[in-house]
């Protein structure tokens, strides 16, 4: 079941992050780390009401932050969309448990039936240059890459910008 998250889960989520970062790191990819996401950022997430976690049986095995602040970082990419109505995905992650079960796919689901029903023009987000899994995963999905940005404090290396639009041309009439 998705929901969004509440205060009390935010040790698991916490874990969970922590899980991903190491098991990225043992497949060296350094996207994440002990310092990122942080715990205060998390939180934040939550109290804000852009958090949502997939749980299964009262275990959280994944997490996905959706929300309408653009960071300025995005503010250089030539975007397809307009900007102005546009949700930004951040912080997909899965349980390293269940990697490769279709949990992802299932947030990525959830995340553009959420843009569709509130009218979103589109969903835009970033995957860290090195995780080439990640950046398969999102133009099966019909992302399309559009410039990279930089996280300094994160990593060296870029992350890629995607943006899908949520309706086809003539939808918007």
């Amino acid at each position: 079941m998705i929901r969004k998250a509440t205060l009390k889960d935010l040790n698991e989520i916490k874990k969970l992050t922590e899980a991903c970062a190491e098991a990225l790191q043992e497949q060296n990819i350094f996207q994440w780390n002990e310092h990122y996401p942080s715990r205060e950022k998390l939180k934040n997430d939550i109290q804000e009401d852009n958090l949502f976690v997939y749980e299964i049986e009262n275990r959280i095995i994944a997490i996905i932050v959706l929300t309408q602040k653009m960071d300025a970082v995005y503010r250089d990419i030539t975007w397809i969309t307009k900007t102005g109505n546009n949700l930004y995905v951040h912080r997909l992650a899965t349980h390293p448990n269940f990697w490769g079960k279709g949990y992802a796919r299932k947030m990525m689901d959830f995340a553009e039936k959420f843009a569709r029903n509130q009218n979103f023009t589109s969903i835009r987000l970033d995957t860290f240059s090195k995780n080439l899994r990640n950046q398969k995963f999102y133009e099966a999905r019909g992302y399309k890459k559009l410039g990279n940005v930089y996280f300094p404090h994160k990593n060296e290396y870029p992350f890629h910008c995607y943006e899908k639009p949520m309706f086809k041309s003539e939808d918007k009439n």
